[in-house]
């Protein structure tokens, strides 16, 4: 398998690129408009065929580039089935192997973030490596206090979901703050100052209650433009227009 491991500087996103050898597919998940371009590039260096772009949650801090790398390449668009959007080709659900090529990936349903949150495992051969979307980030997690987000919810998709899996998975987060790019599962059981070294529930929720943090500066944009799969909303504020004027609106 073929794997990229790709940076969003402005919203601090990781998007990943699997690429099938076998067959020249690949799938890139939660790509992000400002770096369509990007990917388009590291794609054709590869030689190789953009499948699908999968979404792990609708996004409230940036739009993604579904929509455009569809337009562009042909490409389908995949997300969790659970949230029922129409520009979607294909919904995701635990239970359901997707599979491009020789790449299985199995979708975990894992709300608390979201309240359709999903996250990806697969194994390639050597290491099992979870996509983890928003859910659970390295010494860290998505916050829970907008879109249908709860602690409590959270907890148990982390607690009884991504921490049952073998220590030696290989996390791979929708977001890094601090310059990180992977952990494991072993180490976020112990080391997490959120959820590890054996959090109780109240624990977590009172940590959760106690962030206070800021409103998302794109959130009233993103999240109904993620809905439309990437498309950019009328009222797009001046300072982020930037991807919107190159993108299509068709």
């Amino acid at each position: 398998m073929i794997f990229k491991q790709l940076f969003e500087p402005n919203s601090s996103s990781y998007t990943y690129l699997l690429g099938c050898r076998d067959s020249g597919l690949a799938v890139l998940i939660d790509p992000v408009l400002e770096t369509v371009e990007r990917d388009q590039h590291v794609l054709q260096e590869l030689g190789l065929k953009l499948a699908y772009s999968i979404e792990t949650h609708i996004h409230a801090d940036h739009l993604t580039g579904a929509r455009k790398l569809k337009y562009l390449l042909g490409s389908k668009i995949a997300g969790p089935a659970m949230d029922e959007i129409p520009c979607r080709d294909i919904g995701l659900q635990e239970g359901e192997t997707f599979r491009v090529g020789m790449i299985e990936i199995h979708p975990l349903l894992t709300p608390g973030h979201t309240a359709t949150h999903h996250a990806y495992l697969l194994d390639n051969g050597v290491h099992q490596m979870l996509f983890s979307g928003d859910a659970l980030l390295i010494d860290g997690c998505g916050r829970t206090d907008f879109q249908g987000g709860n602690p409590a919810t959270l907890y148990e998709s982390i607690q009884r979901k991504l921490f049952t899996l073998p220590d030696a998975t290989l996390v791979y987060p929708g977001h890094d703050y601090a310059g990180h790019q992977i952990s494991s599962i072993g180490q976020e059981k112990t080391r997490n100052p959120r959820l590890g070294g054996g959090k109780t529930l109240d624990e977590f929720i009172g940590i959760m209650n106690a962030l206070k943090l800021p409103y998302p500066r794109k959130m009233d944009f993103a999240v109904p433009g993620n809905i439309l799969c990437g498309e950019c909303p009328p009222d797009v504020p001046e300072e982020f227009k930037g991807p919107c004027a190159v993108d299509f609106q068709g």
